[in-house]
């Protein structure tokens, strides 16, 4: 899953791709290298995030999903918190809705899936891109991530949304402080085994690789380590989540990723030939 900002303040990219033609002639380079879904986002959901309205999110997104849906040649999520932006986004075209609220962040969320017949990621967080970071106390970070979304996945199949079309993300880095990620990387096939729908991970040049770079060489602080720089750290976990069990992988930096997969994947090719 290539990632379309269309946003001035996201951590990453933001402002880049601020301008529609920007923004499409990114997500088709996106596609040529390999992507196999786009995500845009008209909303930056980074930690502290100011929410903005439904009209520019809409004056935002709508342009770049018309163009991407018709040129791409992949499905094209919409990534938002609003029914009403993710209603608009599929009647011209997307056909995945990625809700960072699991659709608890408006009541007619599910509702407009359903009635589209679309796809729906329903991803953990705590409170809002504001104010998640207040609220990082954990017994288990990976059972009560799991539980959250198997009792979201239930609920929306009870709103209509099919079981075949939903995926979840366990939301690393929101509501997570660097320890929380790193367990639930470490523990994704335990996640991966205790939900019966795809599982979708987002690592990319988020905050916490830094964390862990910084670690690794003292004279570095994390805070200090430019998002782009953490590309390798972000192929790293990419590799180690597809080996663990995750279906889709949502990355800034396509190319890398693609070619990764593809070499484990012939790897794996080869040593099951060898078993055989």
């Amino acid at each position: 899953m290539g990632i379309v900002n269309v946003t001035p303040d996201s951590f990453s990219d933001g402002g880049r791709y601020l301008e529609v033609d920007d923004a499409v002639a990114h997500g088709l380079s996106l596609v040529a290298a390999g992507a196999g879904l786009l995500d845009v986002g008209g909303e930056s959901t980074r930690p502290g995030a100011t929410p903005v309205s439904e009209a520019d999110e809409l004056a935002r997104v709508l342009p770049v999903i018309r163009r991407l849906a018709s040129d791409a040649g992949v499905p094209v999520s919409i990534d938002t918190t609003k029914a009403a932006v993710a209603h608009a986004a599929l009647d011209i075209g997307a056909t995945i809705v990625n809700d960072v609220t699991a659709g608890r962040g408006d009541a007619a969320m599910l509702g407009v899936v359903a009635d589209a017949g679309a796809g729906f990621v329903a991803m953990h967080m705590r409170g809002e891109p504001r104010t998640m970071q207040h609220d990082t106390s954990y017994d288990d970070v990976v059972v009560e991530v799991s539980d959250f979304l198997a009792e979201r996945v239930s609920v929306a199949v009870d709103a209509g949304v099919a079981r075949d079309a939903i995926a979840v993300d366990p939301g690393i880095g929101f509501a997570k402080l660097a320890e929380h990620n790193l367990e639930l990387l470490a523990r994704l096939r335990e996640l991966v085994d205790a939900l019966d729908v795809p599982v979708l991970v987002g690592t990319s040049r988020k905050a916490f690789l830094g964390t862990v770079l910084a670690d690794a060489n003292p004279r570095v602080h994390g805070a200090d380590i430019d998002p782009t720089a953490r590309d390798d750290a972000t192929l790293a976990t990419v590799m180690w989540a597809i080996d663990h069990g995750a279906s889709i992988v949502r990355v800034h930096d396509v190319e890398p990723a693609v070619h990764a997969v593809r070499l484990w994947r012939a790897l794996l090719d080869l040593d099951a030939a060898a078993v055989a």
